[in-house]
């Protein structure tokens, strides 16, 4: 009995100390310490007006029902200090004016943003009940930020650098939801705290509403501790994913089709990329790094379920929810169109010389002469002329062809591609019938709606149906007619689907402000972009800010908090894209590039499409584009 007792204790210490080890490092995250520049500068990419819009507009998401008031009254976990306080988020890469960090009498209230929170964080009142929630918007993921010598350069539709996305502990505590949900479970479990949180949020209905507000927030805990078992124990998230990336589409169809339908629905989503800039894509034909969606209202749903809007698939009998009743949501669609609208005014952001540096122009022609030669098959853009065969929407003008490149021949990590096409879904218990599928707005490009197998469905495919489910329930609830449905959707485009296992070759104006490179974030910089696999780095560190104008891309080296990216995991390959002699396959592009061709790339992609330099360019012969032998 001594022996089993001493087992016993052993067993219990061992947990207590693995307990304690875990709240450490998650109450203690480990992350880059924030430090405030001299000044934050703004580009000329739209007014201010625009861009407030852009940070602050809601979309109906939702953090598991956190209440807006809550999150601004959290508190740290082994300190009174606000969890929201902007100086702590900061830490997470989320991005705010240091304006902010000053005491209340020293800056001007922002309506727009009344718990001084960092861009993308906004709010929206429940209609039914009142309750105001934190929603985070699509500018917390889509605004970048570069640092130069202690100055700040605000990139508005750029790719973010914060880790928003893990749901899985992990041990460097570094993600925000983990941290989240530490000062929820302080703030619930030590009275002290719980009693200054409650008397913040309840003001004068303290403490009657105390009891209550316990209940609220001991369920609140509960799902955000549900989440993190379900995906940890499932092991659904193996790649991390670090700052500035998400497997966005794994975890909008694990939401979806997992937590709304089926725990069988589960499937491992390995493929994080990297946020895309959003400037421009409103003159694109197809979007998402596969190029498989085309309307922009249904991308935008798709969007807002993945952060977080409810959507409620089934009854409280547990039945499928059937006929016009289908898809109650908490989506937002007129703000969903505002946003949209308001991004049609977003310019590409200019190269500031007086930040990073003159730009060396007669290395820049050169560079534009290369780019002609090497790059414009691909990035184009093409410009569709309205009627011509293949124009998908009448009035948008312009509207740009996507040269969509299979994954056999640019050679990039294919986890992504393979993943949306390859992954299917049970999704028979939604009760759906394929006559009605082929009459709705959802148009399969080499497919047939009525030979869909709903044992066996694709995400795309899924998430396209669900999507139009909720806009039509959405736009009844709201009251909105055909014509200007029709309107909001975007042109009058349906929800269009395509399954390629390929990668959108975009558009590269802007492109020096959107590191690291590649659809996963693999590549840090536009150098090693333009150079050999053998050349790139297979592992540097990510979760700066401070930029390196010379090569156009983050500095990589080791720093306190930072996130060592490995090339080696799965889904995070730095292969393909490749200029290399020898005959093209592995993802071999094009011919070898000497340094200072490179060089002079690098230098014309820090001006492409800016008119300003453009004009002062000077004219060198272009070669004609060769694209090498093929390979037997």
């Amino acid at each position: 009995m001594r022996i089993i007792g001493r087992v016993l204790l052993a067993i219990l210490l061992l947990a207590l100390v693995s307990v304690g080890v875990i709240a450490w490092y998650t109450a203690h995250p480990d992350l880059p310490d924030y430090s405030p520049p001299e000044q934050l500068h703004l580009l000329p990419q739209w007014d201010e007006q625009a861009r407030q819009t852009y940070y602050y507009t809601p979309q109906g998401t939702q953090v598991k029902g956190l209440r807006y008031e809550w999150f601004t009254a959290l508190e740290q976990p082994f300190s009174a200090e606000k969890f929201a306080s902007p100086a702590n988020l900061a830490r997470f890469g989320f991005l705010i004016d240091p304006v902010q960090l000053k005491p209340v009498a020293e800056r001007a209230p922002d309506p727009r943003n009344p718990g001084n929170l960092p861009v993308g964080f906004a709010r929206h009142q429940d209609g039914e009940s009142g309750a105001w929630y934190l929603d985070i918007t699509c500018s917390a993921c889509h605004t970048g930020e570069l640092r130069y010598r202690n100055q700040a350069l605000r990139i508005d539709g750029g790719a973010a650098m914060h880790s928003i996305a893990s749901t899985v502990p992990t041990l460097r505590g570094g993600a925000f939801g983990q941290a989240l949900g530490a000062s929820l479970a302080a703030t619930y479990y030590v009275p002290w705290k719980f009693d200054r949180f409650a008397r913040e949020v309840l003001g004068s209905r303290y403490p009657k509403g105390k009891s209550a507000l316990r209940r609220d927030v001991r369920n609140l805990l509960g799902k955000l501790m549900g989440t993190a078992w379900n995906d940890t124990h499932r092991g659904l998230y193996p790649t991390l994913e670090g700052p500035g990336r998400a497997d966005a589409f794994g975890r909008i169809a694990n939401s979806v089709f997992g937590d709304g339908i089926d725990p069988a629905n589960y499937r491992v989503a390995n493929a994080p990329v990297s946020y895309p800039q959003v400037w421009d894509i409103w003159k694109f034909d197809w979007v998402q790094w596969n190029g498989s969606a085309m309307q922009p209202m249904a991308r935008n749903i798709g969007e807002a379920l993945g952060v977080g809007a409810t959507l409620r698939m089934f009854g409280s009998d547990g039945q499928p929810v059937l006929g016009d009743e289908r898809y109650a949501s908490s989506v937002r669609l007129r703000d969903l169109y505002t946003l949209e609208e308001t991004l049609k005014q977003l310019k590409p952001p200019t190269w500031p010389a007086e930040l990073f540096g003159e730009i060396d122009l007669q290395r820049a022609s050169l560079g534009r002469a290369l780019f002609q030669a090497n790059c414009v098959y691909c990035h184009g853009p093409h410009v569709k002329a309205p009627g011509t065969d293949g124009y998908l929407a009448e009035g948008r003008v312009p509207e740009w062809r996507m040269k969509l490149v299979p994954v056999s021949e640019v050679g990039t990590d294919p986890t992504t591609a393979d993943n949306i096409a390859a992954h299917q879904y049970d999704l028979r218990a939604l009760q759906w019938d394929t006559a009605e599928l082929k009459r709705m707005n959802v148009q399969l490009v080499g497919s047939d709606a009525g030979q869909i197998d709903l044992g066996k469905v694709s995400a795309a495919k899924g998430l396209a149906y669900v999507t139009s489910f909720v806009e039509g329930r959405a736009y009844r609830d709201a009251g909105i007619g055909e014509a200007e449905q029709q309107r909001m959707n975007g042109y009058g485009l349906p929800i269009g689907v395509q399954e390629l296992r390929a990668y959108k070759a975009r558009p590269l104006d802007g492109i020096w402000a959107t590191p690291p490179y590649l659809h996963n974030g693999s590549v840090p910089n536009l150098f090693q972009l333009l150079s050999p696999v053998a050349e790139r780095d297979s592992q540097f560190y990510v979760g700066t800010f401070e930029y390196d104008p010379k090569f156009a891309g983050y500095r990589t080296e080791r720093f306190p908090g930072g996130f060592l990216y490995k090339t080696s995991v799965t889904g995070n390959s730095n292969r393909g894209h490749e200029f290399r002699d020898g005959c093209r396959k592995d993802g071999v592009i094009g011919r070898a590039l000497s340094p200072e061709e490179r060089w002079a790339l690098v230098e014309y992609l820090k001006v492409l499409g800016n008119p300003d330099y453009e004009s002062r360019l000077q004219d060198v012969p272009t070669q004609p584009w060769r694209p090498g032998p093929k390979c037997e």
